[in-house]
């Protein structure tokens, strides 16, 4: 009897594993791939000068951090769907009503997100910037924000298509948008096909064609798609449902929240690094980016161990969700070896994504950026930890007291760290940088320390 049991949990692991992989790994690829996205932009608005880099810079980074929050707000319809497809009690009706709400609840943050564009010249004013970059900037915002509404009902549809074991629609959806993309911009940019040739103007067009494009998509594929048919998301769309709505908010928010805060350290420190000094912020740029670009994976694997948590959450099996919780983490942990390894052993290939790092105009940019790449090796452990962890409680749908945690760790510990290290020590942007790793690190520790105490808070307990 022993010896059958060994099997059958060993067969219960081995099943977690693929499944979490199989929903992981496409929604990872998307994420990279929507990086692509948003580099084909800057490529373009490249060539059009210095002047029109900033400007385009400063609008996204507003416009990224707006869309990202609500993207985190309106992201938690996958644990809903994956609860409702968990308890398998009228869950195409539920699940109906699940995305409908997320649908209602995205066009509103959208429009909510558009007039806080309207106002962008005037908060570029208010930072500082340079009057003719915050002009050029309002401009570019008032045309890209009828993105903002497209971008998030598409991460709706994503987290529907996800959720119901279609994540490589993502994926095709996202890398297909990259060609759009780049189409879009060479037309409207520069003039090409017969269309007007537009400079940064025709960059913003080009990000509303492209997020229209992937909304359609997703539309076609859905309708196409005989398992995601049957559920008729689009039907009766007029109908509401209060309790689901407010029940999206209450779950939702936090995230929010949680996703302010993380990013606002992140923005905080590029405001830092810019006091200590011009080069060491390209070298801050250069190494976040990359940083960015490895933490897409393990924000795959969180976005997968949501659903997969959801799901034997809602079913009520209380040892499959701490299962499918410790198997993300595990993934997670395994790739961060991969990812440090290769910043410290091949800190200048990294490099080599963005810049030409053996140009004599370089070297001090790459000075720097290599020093920032070992502590963002450092914390690639931690990064992808707090990451998951998130994730698999928001599965269980906690997502309050995540948000202080991550309020606290990133805002006490983090800035706290930065600053102190950073302009009261000789490490300067070092010390920038070990703040960082320490709002993340205290952040993973609560974090997984919440998760592991989740039977004795009774989170995985199905209400």
């Amino acid at each position: 009897m022993s010896d059958a049991n060994t099997l059958e949990r060993n067969s219960a692991w081995r099943g977690e594993i693929r499944a979490t992989f199989k929903l992981g790994w496409p929604l990872a690829a998307a994420n990279l791939l929507q990086m692509l996205v948003h580099a084909v932009d800057v490529i373009f608005v490249a060539r059009l000068g210095e002047l029109e880099l900033a400007a385009a810079a400063l609008a996204i980074a507003l416009f990224g951090l707006i869309m990202w929050a609500f993207s985190g707000l309106t992201g938690m319809v996958a644990a809903l769907i994956a609860e409702e497809l968990g308890q398998r009690r009228h869950s195409v009706r539920e699940v109906r009503r699940s995305v409908r709400m997320g649908l209602w609840l995205a066009v509103a943050c959208g429009i909510a997100g558009m007039l806080v564009c309207l106002s962008g010249e005037s908060l570029m004013r208010a930072t500082g910037q340079d009057p003719a970059i915050s002009t050029m900037a309002g401009r570019f915002l008032t045309i890209i924000m009828w993105a903002m509404v497209p971008m998030i009902i598409a991460n709706v549809l994503r987290s529907f298509v996800s959720a119901l074991g279609r994540p490589v629609f993502a994926t095709a959806i996202t890398a297909s948008a990259i060609g759009v993309s780049a189409l879009a911009n060479y037309m409207l940019v520069f003039g090409h096909f017969g269309a007007p040739a537009l400079g940064l103007d025709g960059s913003a067009l080009a990000s509303v064609v492209t997020a229209s494009f992937i909304v359609l998509a997703y539309v076609i594929a859905i309708g196409t798609d005989r398992r995601l048919r049957r559920y008729r998301i689009f039907g009766n769309w007029w109908r509401p449902e209060w309790s689901r709505l407010r029940e999206l908010v209450r779950l939702g928010t936090p995230v929010a929240l949680t996703i302010l805060a993380e990013a606002g350290l992140f923005s905080a420190a590029a405001f830092l690094m810019g006091r200590i000094g011009p080069v060491e912020l390209a070298g801050h740029t250069i190494a976040l980016q990359i940083a960015a670009l490895a933490f897409q994976i393990p924000f795959g694997i969180g976005q997968a161990a949501t659903i997969r948590v959801g799901y034997h959450y809602g079913a009520g099996d209380r040892d499959a969700v701490g299962r499918a919780g410790w198997v993300a983490i595990g993934m997670a942990m395994a790739f961060a070896a991969v990812s440090a390894s290769a910043m410290v052993l091949w800190p200048m290939a990294m490099l080599g994504i963005y810049i030409d790092p053996y140009a004599p105009a370089n070297a001090a940019l790459v000075g720097f950026a290599l020093q920032f790449l070992i502590v963002a090796a450092a914390f690639q452990f931690v990064d992808g930890l707090q990451a998951v962890a998130a994730g698999a409680l928001r599965g269980v749908q906690d997502t309050r007291i995540p948000m202080l945690f991550a309020v606290f760790s990133y805002w006490v510990p983090g800035m706290g760290v930065s600053v102190l290290l950073g302009f009261y020590t000789p490490l300067a942007g070092v010390g920038v940088w070990l703040g960082l790793a320490a709002g993340l690190i205290v952040a993973s520790i609560l974090l997984l320390g919440r998760w592991m105490r989740r039977d004795r808070l009774n989170l995985d307990r199905h209400r």
